[in-house]
Order: C-alpha cells, then sequence, then structure tokens
C-alpha cells in the first residue's frame, strides 16, 4: 500500500483568467486549403484525422484555396456578407434596448455570424433547422423580416407568440426555424426525430440541429447520436463551439481532452471540424453534410470552431471570468472582416463599399425598430388579454383549464 499514490481530481481550468494577458499561441492551425476533402460516402473511421483537424479555405490575405473552396459565386458572396452585417446591426440594436428597458433580456451572436449565415446559405429553404438561441442568422439569412423579430423580444402587440417565450426565442414553421428551448440540448434530438420522420415519410426535406460547447455533456446530445447512427437520420448536427457556456470554458464539457468533433467517431458518424468564422470554409463543409443526408447516407457531426466576442447574455458579464483583450485575440479573426477580405481581393468590393452597406442596415433596423417601438414594447403598449392565457397550449381545451377560464369569469 505504500507504493500507492494518493487519488485527485483533475478539475479543468481555463488558460487565461481575468487581469492575465490572453495567448493563444498553443492553438494549431492548419494552412488554409490544406485539408482533404473525401467523397461523401465515405465513412466515419476512414476520415476520423478530420475530427481533430481544422478545415479552412480562407487564409489571412483573403485568398480561398484547397479541395474545399466552395467556389461560391460573388452575388451571393455580397449577400452572405450583407446577412451578417445586417444580423450584427440588429444585435446591437436589441441589446441598447434591453439596456434601456424596453426587454428583459437578449443574446447577441457577436463574431459567430458566419455559423447562421452560411449554413442557410448552404441548406434549402425547406430543410428544418432546429437551432439554439444563438443563430438568428438563420432567420436573417432566409429574408424573415427583421420586424416580426423585434415584437417578439418585445413581446409586444404584434408578437406572434403572444409573449409566450422569453425574448430572442424565435419562432417560424414558414421559414423552416423551429421554436427555440431555453432548455439546453433538447433540439438536437427533436432535429434526428423531425429528420427520422421526413425519410419515414418518404420526403425530401433534411433537418438540421445546433448545439453549443456546453450542451454536448447533456443527455439528450447522446441519445440524438445514438438514433441518428443507428436509424441514418437524414441530419446535420451542428456544435458550436465559441469557447465558453455561459461563464463555463468548454473544457469543462470535455473539449480540454479532445475535440468535440471526435464524440461522432465513437458513433459511427462521420465528423468534421471547422473554421467557424470562415464563411466559404462552414458554406462547404455545412453542403457537405447536406449532401451526404440527401444521399441516404446518414448524419453528420460538424464542430464549428468559433469563438464567442460578447457576453453569453444581456445577464452576463464575461469580464469577471475572462481576460478583457481575449476576444481581440482570438486568431480566427472576426467572420465579417475575413469575407469583406476575401471579396475587396476578388476585386469586387471595397472599404467605401462596404460601408455604404453598414449604413444602410443599420438604416434598416433603426426604422423596424421605431416601428416595433410604436407596437409596444416590455414596458409599453397595450398588454394581453387576460383570458389569453389559456389558449394556445392544448388543440382542445381540457376541462380543468375550461373550468379555471370559467371560475375568472373570463
Amino acid at each position: 500500500m505504500d507504493n500507492h499514490h494518493v487519488l485527485h481530481l483533475h478539475i479543468p481550468e481555463p488558460k487565461h483568467r481575468p487581469g492575465e494577458l490572453a495567448d493563444f499561441s498553443d492553438l494549431r492551425l492548419p494552412k488554409a486549403g490544406s485539408v482533404e476533402r473525401p467523397p461523401i460516402a465515405t465513412s466515419a473511421y476512414a476520415i476520423r484525422d478530420l475530427a481533430f483537424g481544422l478545415i479552412r479555405v480562407l487564409d489571412e490575405q483573403g485568398h480561398a484555396s484547397g479541395p474545399w473552396n466552395p467556389a461560391i459565386d460573388t452575388e451571393t458572396l455580397q449577400r452572405g456578407l450583407r446577412a451578417m452585417l445586417l444580423t450584427r446591426a440588429y444585435d446591437e440594436r436589441m441589446f441598447r434596448m434591453q439596456r434601456q428597458g424596453k426587454t428583459s433580456f437578449y443574446m447577441k451572436c457577436t463574431g459567430e455570424e458566419a455559423v447562421a449565415v452560411a449554413q442557410a446559405f448552404a441548406l434549402d429553404y425547406g430543410d428544418m433547422c432546429f437551432p439554439t438561441y444563438r443563430q438568428q442568422g438563420l432567420l436573417i439569412a432566409r429574408d424573415w423580416p427583421i420586424l416580426d423579430m423585434m415584437c417578439q423580444v418585445y413581446s409586444n402587440s404584434a408578437d406572434r407568440l403572444k409573449g409566450r417565450q422569453l425574448p430572442v426565442m424565435y419562432s417560424s414553421r414558414k421559414a423552416g426555424f423551429f421554436t427555440i428551448s431555453g432548455n439546453l440540448g433538447t433540439q438536437i434530438s427533436q432535429a434526428v426525430g423531425w429528420a427520422m420522420a421526413s425519410a419515414y415519410k418518404a420526403d425530401t426535406r433534411i433537418a438540421a440541429a445546433w448545439v453549443g460547447d456546453g450542451a454536448t455533456a447533456e443527455p439528450d446530445f447522446h441519445y440524438a447520436l445514438t438514433l441518428a447512427a443507428v436509424y441514418h437520420a437524414p441530419v446535420v448536427l451542428n456544435i458550436v463551439n465559441n469557447q465558453w457556456a455561459i461563464s463555463c470554458y468548454q473544457g469543462i464539457a470535455g473539449g480540454e481532452e479532445s475535440t468535440f468533433a471526435a464524440r461522432g467517431i465513437g458513433y459511427g458518424v462521420p465528423a468534421l471540424r471547422v473554421d467557424g468564422n470562415d464563411f466559404l470554409a462552414v458554406y462547404a463543409v455545412t453542403r457537405w453534410a447536406a449532401e451526404r443526408a440527401r444521399a441516404n447516407l446518414g448524419p453528420t457531426l460538424i464542430e464549428l470552431f468559433t469563438y464567442r466576442v460578447g457576453a453569453h447574455s444581456s445577464s452576463d458579464d464575461p469580464n469577471r471570468y475572462r481576460p478583457e483583450d481575449e476576444s481581440t485575440k482570438w486568431p480566427l479573426g472576426d467572420p465579417v472582416e475575413r469575407l469583406k477580405q476575401h471579396l475587396i481581393a476578388q476585386g469586387v468590393w471595397s472599404d467605401e463599399r462596404h460601408q455604404a452597406v453598414v449604413a444602410q442596415v443599420e438604416a434598416e433596423v433603426l426604422e423596424a425598430s421605431k416601428r416595433a417601438e410604436e407596437l409596444g414594447t416590455l414596458n409599453r403598449g397595450p398588454l394581453p388579454d387576460p383570458s389569453s392565457m389559456f389558449e394556445d397550449v392544448y388543440k382542445d381545451m381540457p376541462w380543468n383549464l375550461r373550468r379555471q377560464r370559467q371560475q375568472l369569469g373570463v
């Protein structure tokens, strides 16, 4: 017994603490264009190295190269850039409105715009998206009115959800945007179920789901992977690794020991790890996964390696758990700036044109914001009829709710 070591637990800790200087020099980033692009019918085992690498298309000068270069036409790239700029302008406006007390809560996706926008462009409009709360860019990329989104955030008289949902938890069946759930991890298992139903009905639509790095530690994530793998569900499963789950760094969910993409290998699911701030790479990887799903080859797991620039939400102060300069030191840069530089390198964009589009989307957001406020905000405007609390829960109202409504005299 004298030779036995005293046991102890390993508690993952972030590399940088408040008051320290951030340093990402330990990250090993492969050269843009250097990662292979296998056929869609390749097995998970044969491409297991892709779960540990990083698929990149854009280099530091904005040039695209390599087998993953999707060769997107200029018009589509410009629409993608505009959608990211509109998403960012919308976020900035709504965050300010929360600070003014016009809504109770808001969550920005600053630094992650390429994830939702590029993936929306890579999927078909009819595909069903099961997002979490930082994919507002999906709706914006699908040209859903930002006025409708603002009304939901304000829970005002034009809110289609009638105040039933927490602000930013949008829902649009028409836009293929499944209702956001505040319970983390639920979306991914629901997406697999929807995809299985689509295949069972001999439909042509696939599903896509998003979870954060922290939610991969939830049981729902593993249930979903098991079902997707066993039944070859036509679904794209996305892990947005933005380094932080609320105030817990991604190592707490297992990101310190391996990549999150590697979890797919154990289930026999092809897994890819991609630069989440590279619009072209995100688009290419998502198209690859969508083609697999449509060819009845089953699910794909994608880890989108990115960074959450802002706070987790309007209730969070990131300076309490990470260095103030950490976001500026992130080596994969800003997705908006990188796509802008790519278009400039192609000779189809300029700083002047970029600023004109920024002014345009800011004016669009301001106009929509004025209209939304006319329809009411959290602290001003018409309140819902009390009797509406009994509606929109059951298709056929049960006897106990009918009795409660009668007791209230409504």
